[in-house]
């Protein structure tokens, strides 16, 4: 198996059709076709089932998929960091889950990139289960995050604990439901919260599995979610969103987790952690 072979499979994944993904490759159809066979003959399975409407994945070819993006993933790796520039002594590749990048994820990196101006640092988005499995490879050194999954080397330093607050695009009282309201599904310790304090509460219509975008919606479209004080702290000060007065308060705990052995020989971490905790 070579990386030939890989890239090629990610390719016919994201075009669909062997001919594209010969086109985007600048190759020949026969290239691609010979690249995909000798990879399934190397793995022993089919990894799609061709048509003449384009190719599918078969589930071999679903569960090689994730091992296809880690190898080409630390490829990148590789590159980057043997080819270094002389002032660059170390680098850092740091996760971060979507809803913490605006405020604490940005936060994060230039504290490190302020204390450590030597190192190259990189940050990548992702959920958790990519997160998760990105340090467990040593794709990522670093993360933020909620509720990390702790495995050998590694260690979770507590950052905060951010309240998440009821609020609404216009004022109003706390009611038993707001046919408005949009559920922003932020982990499994809130969903308990949320089912004990609102145990009569209707099926909500409208469900998010990002802050963000559950922010984004009720700006666009009117309506009331629990979301992270973080993001509308600001939006209650101008007035664009309302708190929901008595509503019950929920809290959700930011971890920094990092690779122990790797986190070793970086001698800024503390000043980085204790300045992203002074700030909470």
């Amino acid at each position: 198996m070579n990386l030939a072979t890989v890239h090629t499979f990610l390719m016919i994944l994201e075009t669909g059709n062997l001919n594209r993904a010969a086109e985007r490759l600048n190759v020949t159809q026969s290239t691609v076709t010979a690249r995909l066979n000798t990879l399934e003959q190397e793995l022993g399975q089919p990894l799609f089932t061709r048509r003449k409407s384009g190719a599918e994945l078969t589930s071999a070819g679903f569960k090689f998929q994730r091992y296809a993006e880690l190898m080409t993933d630390l490829w990148r790796q590789a590159q980057q960091e043997t080819s270094l520039p002389s002032e660059v002594d170390a680098v850092c590749n740091l996760g971060c889950s979507y809803d913490l990048w605006p405020s604490h994820g940005r936060r994060l990196f230039d504290s490190i990139r302020a204390t450590a101006p030597s190192i190259a640092l990189s940050a990548w988005p992702g959920e958790q289960a990519s997160i998760e499995r990105w340090l467990s490879s040593g794709l990522i050194d670093a993360a933020l995050c909620h509720s990390p999954a702790l495995r050998e080397n590694w260690t979770a330093h507590r950052i905060y604990e951010e309240p998440l607050l009821l609020v609404s695009t216009e004022p109003r009282a706390l009611m038993r439901w707001d046919p408005l309201y949009v559920y922003v599904d932020m982990g499994e310790e809130f969903r308990r919260a949320h089912a004990t304090a609102y145990p009569d509460g209707d099926t909500p219509t409208t469900i998010f599995g990002s802050a963000l975008w559950g922010l984004e919606h009720i700006l666009d479209r009117g309506g009331s979610a629990y979301l992270p004080e973080s993001l509308v702290h600001g939006r209650i000060k101008d007035g664009s969103l309302h708190l929901v007065p008595s509503a019950p308060i929920f809290h959700r705990t930011c971890f920094l987790v990092v690779n122990s052995t790797v986190a070793g020989s970086w001698p800024w971490l503390e000043d980085v952690l204790s300045r992203m905790q002074l700030q909470h």
